[in-house]
């Protein structure tokens, strides 16, 4: 499956990764395989043979365990391989089917993830809460414990900016105080203006009050 010409591409876009330990499998070759593999009665020896060696390895098992439907088993592998999640590739794209269905069972698991010192961890956490809980499950509760997160790592703060650009393009009127009161470190806001200014989800009027809200 590898694509050597991928695997160059791709090692630019995942700084933090050794181009070295790429095989350059597409993403979508690598969805189609975790699916066939994700029914295996042995596929447990994959699951537990960590760490990894390879990106396109830690990409399967997430893709894997995200096709689990029983929610406690996918939960579980989840919350055993969170800890060898090194890049913000693997991270952004492992999302449970199951966990729509469960979201107040997982909203316990997220205040724990959020509260890691590991940083894909906090990432995943975060991405969750973007996730499931921007629409109907949404509470005023939740930015607040996003905004209340400071850290000096880059793919945190980016994550922070991306809830919030989206919180804004989801729940305008609840989330632009934030934005208005400063609630977030400096390149955090500047950086979330920037994403939603980037957004076609919210108004012209919004983006140019945004714009003024931007700290120099």
């Amino acid at each position: 499956m590898q694509d050597k010409k991928y695997r160059e591409f791709q090692g630019g876009l995942i700084p933090t990764e050794d181009g070295s330990l790429m095989i350059g499998v597409r993403t979508p070759d690598l969805r189609s395989y975790a699916k066939e593999l994700a029914k295996r009665d042995d596929i447990s020896e994959f699951l537990d043979d960590l760490p990894h060696e390879y990106f396109d390895e830690n990409q399967l098992h997430a893709f894997i365990i995200s096709e689990f439907r029983d929610y406690e088993k996918c939960l579980d592998e989840v919350c055993r391989f969170l800890p060898y999640v090194n890049n913000w590739a693997t991270c952004d794209q492992m999302g449970p089917k199951v966990f729509k269905k469960h979201k107040k069972e997982l909203l316990p698991q997220i205040k724990k993830w959020i509260k890691s010192k590991e940083t894909y961890t906090i990432r995943f956490a975060i991405k969750m809460l973007m996730t499931h809980f921007l629409d109907d499950d949404f509470d005023i509760a939740y930015p607040e414990i996003i905004a209340g997160i400071r850290s000096d790592e880059y793919y945190v703060n980016m994550m922070i900016a991306w809830y919030f650009a989206t919180a804004l393009a989801k729940q305008w009127d609840r989330v632009i105080p934030f934005i208005e009161e400063h609630k977030l470190s400096t390149w955090t806001h500047n950086k979330a203006i920037q994403k939603s200014v980037e957004s076609n989800r919210i108004s012209g009027e919004q983006k140019e009050y945004l714009k003024s809200l931007k700290v120099k």
